[in-house]
Formats: C-alpha cells, sequence, structure tokens
C-alpha cells in the first residue's frame, strides 16, 4: 500500500480485509432481506463479492464455495460484451458458456464509478442467486436434459438497468420464460438493491480515503492472499499426486464416468491437470471451466485456513488444465444444470483423493459428495397460483484423522441453510412427514465419517419431481483403511407401494404421494478396529 511501512503492514491488510468483505456481507443481508423465494431468503443461496476494474475479486463474503473462481468469469464476460459502462448500470448474466455456471444462478454486475464522467470504471460489485425457477422442460430448471436449450432462458450479458433506469423489456422477457414470475421479479429486484448498497459503499470508501488509497488497498489483498498460497504450496512436498473418482451416472445411459486429476506441486507453484477426465457426457453432469476452477480455488483455499481474504489472489500461483470438450470444461450446447451441483462435489472428491497423498496428516475422508437436489413444481389450487420449490439437502462429512465426521450438514461446494420446516409448509403444498438424522450411515474407521439425513415430504397437490442426486450407486470413499459412507437412495411411496428411484430422474406425483430422501453419509478414517479400542 502507498506510504505503508513494513511496521503497520499487518494491521493495513486487516482493516483492508474488514472493509471489503463488511460491504459483500452487507449486500448479502439485503439480498436475503429484500428476497421473496425461500431458496434465497431461508437457504441462503447467494453470493457477493467485490472486484477491482479489471473484474479480479477482491473480497467475497463467506457465501457459497461454488462460485468462488466462477464469478471473477461473469465479470470478467460482462466487461468483453458491453460497449459502454455508464454509472448506474446493472449487468445480468446466466449463460454457463459465457461467464455462468448453470441457468438458475443469475448474477449481476454493476459497475463503480468515482466520478460521473469517468470512462474506466473504477470496481465492480456483483450478486449471484439461485433462481428456483428460469423456464426448461420442468419446474425448478434442473431437468434430465440433453443441451443446455432445454435447461431454462439463456441470459447473455445484457444491461437490465441502464443509467438507473431499469429495462422493463428485458425484464418482460425474462419473466415471460419462467413459471413464477411475481417470485422471480421479487429476487431479481432483491440483487439489484445489493448491488446498488454495494456500489454506495465503495463509492462511500472512495470518498473518505481517496480512490488511489482504495485501489492500493485491492492491490495490497490481492497480494497478500497469492504470498499466503505461495507459501502454503512450498510447504507441500514437491511431486505429482493422482487419483481418480467416478460419477454415479449421467442420468440418461453412462455410468461410473471417471474424473481423473494430477496435481503437480513445484516450487511455490501448482498445475492441476484434468487430462484423462471422461468427455462431456449427453446428460447435464457436464461442468463449465468456471465450476471446475470454482472447485480448485475452494480446495486449496480451505488447506489455507479461515483468516486469509478471499480473492483472485488465492488462485494465481495455481495453475488448471482443463481440456476443452471434457465432464470438466463443457462445450456448448452441452446440458449443464448438474455439473454446478454434483460434478463440482466430485471435483472436490477427487481434489482431496490426490492431496491426501501429500498431506495425508491433513485431509479429511470423501463427504457425502453430493447435493441431492430437489425440485418439486406444480399448481397450487388453494393459492391459485404455480409453485417451484428447490433444495439442497445435506449430509454426513468424512472424518478427518483426528476426528469424527459431522452429522447432517452441507459440505464443500454448497453452504447453504435449510429450509425450515415451518417455511416449507407455509409456502408450498407440501407437509413434511420425516425429518431426522439417518443413524449409522457415516463409514466406520478410527474415526466414523459423519451421518446424512432423512427427508420425507407428501405432496397435497399433484406435481412433478426432478432428482439430481449422486452416491446412490458409488459410496463415498474413506481413508488409510477406514470404511466407505452408506449411499444414499431415493424412494417413492404411492398408498401401499414403495418404490426406489434412480439417482437422477423427474417423475410425476399424485396427491398424496410421499418422496423421501436418505442422504450418504461421510467416508471413514483410519482403521476399524482401533476405532473399536477406543469407544
Amino acid at each position: 500500500m502507498a506510504n505503508s511501512s513494513n511496521e503497520n503492514l499487518p494491521i493495513q491488510i486487516e482493516l483492508a480485509k474488514h472493509r471489503f468483505s463488511s460491504i459483500a456481507e452487507e449486500m448479502g443481508v439485503i439480498l436475503r432481506m429484500s428476497s421473496y423465494s425461500p431458496n434465497i431468503k431461508e437457504r441462503r443461496d447467494y453470493s457477493c463479492a467485490i472486484f477491482d476494474g479489471i473484474g479480479e475479486m477482491v473480497s467475497q463474503a463467506a457465501h457459497i464455495p461454488v462460485h468462488l473462481g466462477s464469478m471473477p468469469l461473469s465479470v470478467k464476460s460482462a466487461i468483453e460484451n458491453i460497449a459502454e459502462l455508464r454509472d448506474g448500470d446493472v449487468i445480468a448474466l446466466n449463460d454457463p458458456f459465457n461467464g455462468g455456471t448453470h441457468l438458475p444462478d443469475i448474477t449481476m454486475i454493476s459497475p463503480v464509478f468515482i466520478n460521473g464522467d469517468d470512462e474506466v470504471p473504477f470496481a465492480f460489485v456483483a450478486s449471484r442467486a439461485h433462481h428456483a425457477d428460469v423456464g426448461g422442460a420442468s419446474p425448478g430448471s434442473m431437468a434430465i436434459s440433453t443441451e443446455i436449450y432445454q435447461e431454462g432462458i439463456i441470459i447473455p450479458p445484457i444491461k437490465i438497468v441502464e443509467g438507473g433506469k431499469l429495462s422493463e423489456q428485458a425484464l418482460r422477457i425474462i419473466l415471460a420464460n419462467v413459471r413464477t414470475a411475481n417470485e422471480r421479479l421479487g429476487d431479481l429486484r432483491a440483487q439489484m438493491a445489493a448491488n446498488k448498497r454495494g456500489v454506495l459503499r465503495l463509492k462511500e470508501l472512495a470518498s473518505r480515503y481517496g480512490a488511489e488509497t482504495v485501489q492500493d488497498q485491492m492491490d495490497l489483498l490481492m497480494d497478500y492472499s497469492e504470498a499466503l498460497t505461495k507459501n502454503l504450496l512450498s510447504k507441500i512436498p514437491k511431486g505429482v499426486y493422482t487419483f481418480t473418482d467416478y460419477m454415479d451416472d449421467d442420468g440418461l445411459a453412462a455410468e461410473n464416468i471417471p474424473i481423473t486429476v494430477a496435481i503437480s506441486i513445484q516450487d511455490r507453484k501448482a498445475i492441476v491437470d484434468f487430462t484423462g477426465s471422461a468427455e462431456q457426457q449427453p446428460g447435464s453432469i457436464n461442468a463449465v471451466f468456471g465450476i471446475t476452477l470454482s472447485a480448485v480455488f475452494y480446495v486449496f483455499r480451505c488447506l489455507l485456513g479461515i483468516d486469509v481474504p478471499n480473492n483472485s489472489g488465492c488462485i494465481k500461483p495455481i495453475k488448471v488444465i482443463a481440456p476443452p470438450g471434457s465432464i470438466v470444461n463443457a462445450k456448448k450446447p452441452a446440458a449443464v444444470a448438474a455439473g454446478n451441483v454434483e460434478t463440482s462435489q466430485r471435483i472436490v472428491d477427487v481434489l482431496l483423493g490426490a492431496l491426501s497423498k501429500a498431506l495425508p496428516e491433513r485431509i479429511p475422508a470423501a463427504s457425502q459428495g453430493t447435493m441431492n437436489n430437489i425440485t418439486i413444481g406444480g399448481f397450487d389450487p388453494e393459492k391459485d397460483r404455480y409453485f417451484a420449490y428447490y433444495e439442497t439437502i445435506g449430509g454426513g462429512t468424512g472424518a478427518l484423522p483426528n476426528m469424527n465426521g459431522v452429522d447432517a450438514i452441507h459440505s464443500h461446494m454448497t453452504n447453504t441453510l435449510n429450509t425450515p420446516i415451518e417455511a416449507l409448509e407455509y409456502e408450498y403444498p407440501f407437509q413434511v412427514m420425516r425429518y431426522e438424522i439417518r443413524e449409522e450411515s457415516g463409514g466406520r474407521g478410527k474415526y466414523r465419517g459423519g451421518n446424512g439425513i432423512v427427508r420425507s415430504i407428501k405432496v397435497l397437490t399433484d406435481s412433478k419431481v426432478t432428482l439430481l442426486t449422486e452416491r446412490r450407486r458409488l459410496a463415498p470413499y474413506g481413508l488409510n483403511g477406514g470404511q466407505p459412507g452408506k449411499r444414499g437412495q431415493n424412494i417413492l411411496v404411492q398408498g401401499e407401494k414403495r418404490l426406489k428411484l434412480a439417482g437422477k430422474g423427474s417423475f410425476s406425483l399424485k396427491r398424496g404421494d410421499i418422496i423421501t430422501i436418505e442422504t450418504p453419509g461421510g467416508g471413514g478414517y483410519g482403521d476399524v478396529e482401533e476405532g473399536a479400542k477406543s469407544e
């Protein structure tokens, strides 16, 4: 930072870190409190972040890990695709092949101009929220699809607000393509409000301290995170560490789909190479590059510890190689709805599996390895409106070398809450029949894996459900002699009939049907007999 001595540098770093992160956190509060949908208001399925003038992430609030590496790509896409940016503009996008992740995640980006006549933005703020429906073949926009066009409306980078004035035409096009237009309108406006607050707070910072000082603080934070990442990499034994794990299926025909990584640790840098992973699949489990980058960002960010700022500096010493046209870097028009939520989890499992060979004292066994996505939609006759419910359900985390895994919690690439039973039954024509820990689903070992969850929902009107779940065929792995976690299962009860469902699929439900999701447990760590002796 300009005019800062080495003596007070730690203080400057801490002040800068909290100044920027507090803005992102405040944006998140505005978004949550202003939103309409339970998915954002209750589950907090959103992220907010601050970026510099070229689109490098300066600070992300403690929101969703799957957005860590991908949000900067959204900002850079907005910069590249919008010819002229003005004060008061808001750019919206969700195109996975143009800065997005999957279609339900709509990102809004606002440039920050310190002086009204500036030609180039000083900074950007962005919010990303998972919208419970953006159209497509099935309610909830998580269809069992074969191409992106079946998954919902595709929004390239467009100005949804120009110079402070809302584009009614752009908004009408979006709302005409979704099932729950009023809810979408409320959530979109909540994102606009969050961005507006972020822009205001950055302008206040620049007014108080000067634009040059604020820019210095941005650079300082990113340099600091980069230096800490290099220091971490210098402490990992040099070598090449490989691992392969598999996706259950693509929801259509393919099974046992490999994801392979080779992590090369060199002098203060790393190369993460996914060559050898499967080609992109007909089903929707394909991940775009931003998802893969986010998974790499997340894993190395976890190794750094909690006090390191979340910014682009963390990933600068790490090169990611993901072959185009593969399951970890899909090309248009691949279907990608599950790539964001399911394949991202398996990429993390693969990365941790490889690093367990380099850092066996720090890496846990596999966690549940899925977000257990469920969408239910239909027409609610009592409220005289369409509804679209979306949720991810937690499970067990993998055991660590020195402690048991955690029961019934979201892990790795998701950081959301659950939808409380009260909110669920108030908002939707559902009755929750069971919601409990799935006992003895964690893998045994010296330390046991965490247990999963059982969630049973009775629908009170005819509906359509879509499931995108993993670890129904292939269990989460244990480490160092630990046993795998118990696989998940999906069950449909129709009167006297009890049907075991596939891990991925769309099904029609009749009033009174009950769908049960039993989520996987985490893998165990260490020899089972050692665990028995210590009990």
